[in-house]
């Protein structure tokens, strides 16, 4: 499996290894700090590749509320990692001609966080919370009046001194962003009065966005080229630049070119372990072990043959097998279908 790894530890205690996939779709520490993804960003709505419904709607919502001059309503995406969410928050922002504060639930740890954060909101401005599925319940409670009606309602002092205090924010716009929509509990959806679902990208869309990536980083890719390599990016735009990335590392260091080729891809993608369908090691891997058993396997008996978490094969490895036809479901077990026992069988001998 092609990996990142991370070294942590001492003179005493044994080095631990942090595996990161490059076919997985969230964040890597590398694309944190990546000056040249931050280029790849739209600028506006209008140059973000894909999405055209919820752009569509998105465009009406904007306009209507500049129009009526009034704070955009609150809007919850959500969708896998990798689509756009946080592009999206700071488009809507721009187009809106305000500021975008961004963070994250996790990051919220006590009621006290968020406080801080409605308090240092402008008229208009747009609060960006990733992961809000992972809101604290008294920090979501607090949200409540705080989206609905613009206020905080504070409890302070204790016993016979407790009091109530009502604090008035400015009028913003909470965005929020979810991989987990029914994890989110229904008060804290209800008060979202725009919802829309990121969907996967078509292999046009994600081409374009590699050429236009491409454009950036001095990389010349043909159309087949490009197009090859936007049918293994799983519908993901992270994915898609990440794998150009490591193409072009293996064009630029090996072969010493940037003119990069269908069978360059191939050559580079291969080093590490991915293939023609965008599966790596542990794709093959899981799909190998339930072809072995030859029976309806549970998750939790995959996972411990792989020695892996359950719930990280759950969510990360089992959606894009379901996605492409190869897995199923069922009340006895996970299953190949037929498409996916040929290409493992196709497989056996090649890695």
């Amino acid at each position: 499996m092609a990996i990142i790894s991370s070294n942590i530890g001492d003179n005493n205690y044994p080095r631990i290894k942090k595996e990161i996939r490059l076919v997985d779709s969230k964040i890597i520490p590398e694309e944190k700090k990546s000056n040249n993804l931050n280029l790849a960003r739209p600028e506006t709505l209008q140059e973000f590749i894909g999405q055209d419904q919820l752009k569509s709607s998105l465009r009406i919502a904007i306009d209507a509320s500049i129009y009526r001059k009034e704070p955009l309503e609150h809007i919850l995406l959500y969708g896998q990692p990798g689509l756009g969410k946080t592009t999206l928050a700071f488009l809507i922002a721009h187009e809106m001609n305000t500021r975008c504060r961004i963070t994250t639930a996790p990051a919220i740890e006590r009621p006290r966080d968020i406080i801080g954060l409605l308090l240092g909101l402008h008229e208009g401005e747009v609060l960006f919370i990733d992961e809000i599925h992972r809101l604290n319940r008294l920090t979501e409670e607090l949200l409540y009046s705080a989206m609905e009606d613009f206020r905080l309602d504070l409890t302070m002092g204790a016993n016979r001194g407790t009091r109530c205090r009502t604090i008035n924010l400015p009028k913003f716009t909470l965005i929020g962003a979810t991989t987990k929509l029914a994890s989110i509990s229904a008060p804290l959806r209800d008060r979202f009065g725009i919802s829309q679902k990121i969907e996967f990208y078509t292999y046009d869309e994600l081409q374009q966005i590699i050429v236009n990536f491409s454009r950036l980083i001095n990389l010349n890719l043909d159309d087949e080229a490009s197009y090859n390599l936007a049918k293994i990016s799983r519908g993901t735009p992270r994915i898609a630049l990440r794998l150009l990335r490591r193409v072009r590392d293996y064009a630029q260091v090996v072969i010493k070119t940037n003119v990069i080729s269908v069978n360059l891809i191939k050559k580079a993608l291969n080093s590490y372990q991915i293939d023609e369908k965008g599966l790596d090691f542990l794709d093959r891997q899981y799909l190998s072990f339930i072809r072995n058993n030859n029976n309806p396997t549970g998750l939790d008996s995959i996972a411990a043959g792989l020695g892996d978490d359950s719930s990280m094969l759950e969510f990360v490895v089992e959606p894009y097998l379901i996605q492409i036809g190869f897995l199923m479901r069922t009340p006895r077990g996970r299953m190949l279908t037929d498409l996916g026992k040929k290409y493992i069988d196709s497989k056996h001998d090649n890695f």
